[in-house]
């Protein structure tokens, strides 16, 4: 029971972190540099969200760890009512605890990934922005 409870936390962080990086991908496609004329603003309109990304790539193993070691006590608590050790219901226990953690790391490893190459998109669009500024300057110079 514990388990579904953890898979479904670690279930709704992916959907959070797949929106997120969806609505980047977007923002990131259709904005109009021109339209900004301070850097902070820019700044500020192209790191929404990659805060959330990094937040749920960074804590998705701890959710999957945690379902795991309650799988492996509620394991153990059976194996102690039982009173018998059975290899077989000690191995299956111990294999779907597991799976709690490798839900983490499936949630974990694409959200790092994504957050990398958001945070990069964000920092070539801040350069063309401050080329951009840097090209109006000089053309009211001359």
């Amino acid at each position: 029971m514990v388990e579904y409870g953890v898979i479904g936390v670690l279930l709704l962080m992916s959907i959070v972190a797949l929106w997120a990086t969806l609505e980047r991908l977007l923002f990131y496609k259709y904005i109009k540099l021109i339209l900004y004329a301070n850097k902070i603003e820019l700044e500020i309109d192209l790191s929404k969200n990659l805060t959330l990304i990094a937040t749920i790539g960074s804590n998705a193993p701890y959710v999957g760890l945690l379902g795991t070691v309650f799988g492996i006590i509620i394991t153990f608590v059976q194996i102690g009512q039982s009173g018998m050790v059975d290899t077989a219901n000690i191995m299956t226990g111990l294999a779907l605890a597991l799976q709690a953690t490798a839900g983490g790391l499936l949630v974990a490893i694409p959200s790092i990934i994504f957050y990398n190459l958001l945070t990069r998109k964000s920092e070539v669009l801040v350069a063309q922005w401050e080329i951009m500024q840097e090209k109006k300057a000089n053309k009211g110079v001359q």
